[in-house]
């Protein structure tokens, strides 16, 4: 009669596939433009939406920089392009959450079966 809490299928989902479907990365930016995208902009690897940016700032030696969630099957050597409007953004990953990160291995299964 409870129900389900918050967030509980999100939980189930990782504890069974061993991993969330995307991951954070650091995305440096071409700095050649005098504008920054924006939080909330797309993140494309080619044609294909990869993810979203989620804070963009200015580093006193790196120029324009961000934080953006990703797909987990986007390889981290990929050169991905940040749209804002129609003005792209080259970004280069910096791996913060490696895309094997919290895979489940050799975990045990079967408990239930056979016990009796």
């Amino acid at each position: 009669a409870k129900g389900c809490y918050k967030g509980q299928e999100t939980i189930a989902r990782v504890h069974n596939l061993g991993h969330p479907p995307r991951r954070l990365v650091f995305l440096q930016l071409d700095g050649s433009q005098h504008t920054m995208p924006m939080p909330g902009n797309p993140v494309m690897l080619g044609e294909r939406k990869v993810g979203v940016v989620t804070s963009v700032a200015q580093h006193y030696e790196m120029g324009p920089v961000a934080l953006a969630v990703i797909k987990r099957s986007v390889a981290p050597d990929e050169i991905l392009t940040v749209m804002d409007g129609e003005e792209p953004y080259t970004a280069v990953q910096e791996v913060i959450v490696a895309p094997d990160a919290g895979q489940v291995v050799g975990r045990q299964t079967g408990f239930l079966r056979g016990t009796h």
